[in-house]
């Protein structure tokens, strides 16, 4: 018999609820961030390699989603006069002697190109002629299959005159929507009226509609699942580490990075576009800082610390200062956002457990001096909780955990015998990853999970009802990783799988959104889970008088439970939402629905009996006063 006290605390109002943490630190991690695996423009931009950022010219690699089309020749060069310093190479295109037909180039797109009739696509790219011709003729901009089906073309006047960087903007509305995504973007000119001539190409962009009608925003589909977002760039040396300067802005001011994870950064994504991801969301944002250390291993001396503590100083001015009395808040506002954007938590690096000695100076250095700048904000540590030898004595630490289904069953009560001396902590980082105890991190052929299932998903939530209860020092939580591409990835398995059509949400984020749509206001104290199988919370959402109860069933069999309701006027029927299937059910391009939440009604009362389905996620909801 379950039985709850009317001795009720409040949730903390972070704990489950719609944030992001946008994190921006070269640390080790394993993130819930934007690395879909790949990079985060991904889930913008639908040209790969735009803009030819980070490779290097004259080479076939430099050319990666990018093809010839009728025989042109294209390089990537060091364009003597560049469109910008941030972005010194471009596409230069060699149009064929003997030429009849149109010739140019193509873009396959991140792994393809979803072409909805439904749309309008804002392309651009902007061109030049590296020396001046008598060429007068246009050039096509299509949407098409990769066979030439042509979906959308538009054409637009070009002179052999124009010797300077020009843009050029097109809106492309197909009349079709196919069904395959194996469709290209291509550009080409009029190979008779052109032949021998050379033409140069720079930051090239196709936009569909966009979450919010953002400019430089989010794929709608995306944006719309991503109820839990915890975003993080990291740096593999303090060179390449990531700069918020260098991604506000003009994105032709925006040279991207070599990012960690063996790919490029364009930056498209910068610090302005995550801030206004969390307004649209309506998110509460937790940002870090870089603190001094770089996936390298190496640590910087704290001789050397006072530029990057400056910068950050300047990055948290940009996201909260004000425009009147510092450059980087009067920068924002020059970028549209004259209002400082909401935040109360900076995390000073992270997972800094794995440089844990040099973090004693570089925690004091920057907390101190962030501190002293910004006395209102809330800064969070990221060595090992329960760390004595850091001074000031850290008020908040991140945790972060990758594990078993077992593990986080039988750690579901972590939180409950730690001390309430003020201290705070975030999940930062968990999820089940493996079922293989002995080789967490191994391939999918030794336990390794690619999607997430219902034995991992369980017993996660296991886990989130310790995180509930404790909810008086646990202020928030984020599972993690949040995104993969199902085409390339380098890490599973991931909140939300993607393609360049749809959206694959997981038994895991089915789990996520459940607890987040059941918070309440309340957490009812209750008798403590005696069985492992099962783990269960007691919330209450005051305004409604509604009692919620979060029951996790982490066997192999379905478990029947009893409940004893502290109140009179409690009603006698109820809603259960139930997730639930076999311990390897899972949501992927394959079965994308094999696993959703299901609503029924139950009958209630005082005392009610409740059977939680094997390997389940379940929320009773009934009405008590």
């Amino acid at each position: 018999m379950v039985k709850m006290t009317l001795s009720a605390f409040k949730i903390t109002s972070t704990l489950f609820r719609r944030a992001v943490t946008v994190v921006f630190t070269p640390s080790v991690s394993a993130s819930s961030n934007l690395r879909s695996w790949h990079n985060p423009e991904v889930l913008l931009q639908v040209l790969q390699n735009r803009a030819f950022q980070q490779v290097t010219p004259n080479t076939i690699d430099a050319l990666y989603g990018w093809a010839a089309i009728n025989g042109a020749s294209i390089n990537v060069i060091a364009d003597p006069i560049p469109l910008s310093d941030a972005l010194p190479n471009s596409l230069e295109l060699t149009i064929p002697s003997g030429s009849s037909v149109q010739v140019g180039f193509s873009n396959e797109g991140y792994w393809g190109i979803n072409v909805n009739a439904s749309w309008t696509y804002n392309a651009s790219f902007y061109y030049k002629f590296p020396s001046a011709s008598d060429f007068s003729g246009k050039v096509t901009v299509m949407l098409q299959s990769s066979i030439g089906t042509v979906y959308a073309n538009a054409s637009v006047p070009v002179s052999g005159s124009t010797t300077t960087w020009t843009q050029v903007v097109v809106h492309l509305t197909p009349s079709s929507s196919p069904v395959s995504t194996i469709n290209i973007f291509t550009v080409t000119v009029d190979g008779a009226s052109a032949i021998g001539g050379k033409i140069n190409f720079a930051m090239f962009s196709l936009f569909p509609p966009t979450f919010k009608g953002r400019a430089n925003g989010l794929r709608m589909d995306i944006a719309q699942a991503c109820f839990h977002l915890w975003l993080k760039q990291h740096g593999q040396s303090f060179s390449t580490r990531w700069q918020w300067n260098a991604t506000v802005g003009n994105l032709i001011d925006r040279p991207g990075r070599m990012g960690d994870w063996g790919y490029v950064n364009t930056d498209g994504l910068g610090l302005l576009e995550y801030m206004y991801l969390c307004e649209d969301m309506e998110m509460e944002p937790i940002m870090a800082v870089w603190a001094g250390y770089s996936l390298d291993g190496a640590s910087l001396p704290e001789n050397d610390l006072a530029p990057y503590i400056q910068q950050a100083i300047d990055q948290i001015n940009f996201v909260i200062g004000d425009s009147a009395t510092s450059k980087p808040a009067a920068l924002r506002a020059s970028l549209g956002h004259p209002e400082p954007f909401n935040l109360q938590y900076v995390e000073i690096g992270n997972e800094d457990f794995f440089a844990s000695e040099s973090y004693i100076y570089r925690w004091r250095d920057f907390a101190g001096n962030l501190t002293a700048t910004f006395p209102q904000l809330k800064f969070i540590a990221t060595s090992y909780p329960f760390n004595s030898t850091l001074d000031p004595v850290p008020k908040q630490y991140d945790n972060h955990v990758y594990q078993t289904p077992g593990w986080f069953a039988e750690n579901a009560f972590y939180y409950d015998s730690v001390e309430r001396d003020g201290t705070y902590y975030f999940e930062g980082e968990y999820a089940v990853v493996s079922t293989n105890a002995s080789d967490i991190f191994g391939k999918p052929n030794n336990g390794r999970l690619v999607y997430p299932n219902m034995q991992g998903s369980s017993g996660e939530a296991a886990f989130m009802t310790g995180l509930e209860r404790n909810s008086d020092i646990v202020f928030a939580a984020s599972y993690a990783p949040l995104l993969m591409n199902t085409a390339n990835y380098q890490w599973s398995p991931n909140l939300i799988a993607f393609d360049a059509s749809n959206v694959y949400p997981s038994t895991s984020f089915y789990t996520q959104q459940l607890f987040s749509l059941n918070r309440g206001t309340e957490y009812l104290p209750s008798t403590w889970p005696q069985n492992g199988a099962l783990h269960w919370s007691v919330t209450r959402d005051a305004p409604t008088n509604t009692i919620i109860i979060k029951i996790a069933n982490t066997d192999m069999t379905d478990e029947e439970m009893s409940f004893e309701l502290p109140f009179n006027g409690v009603h006698d029927t109820g809603t259960a939402t139930v997730l639930s299937g076999s311990a390897t059910s899972n949501n992927s391009p394959e079965t994308p629905n094999a696993v959703k939440p299901v609503i029924s009604q139950i009958k209630t009362g005082k005392i009610f009996s409740y059977t939680a389905p094997a390997y389940s996620v379940n929320v009773l909801r009934v009405e008590a006063k």
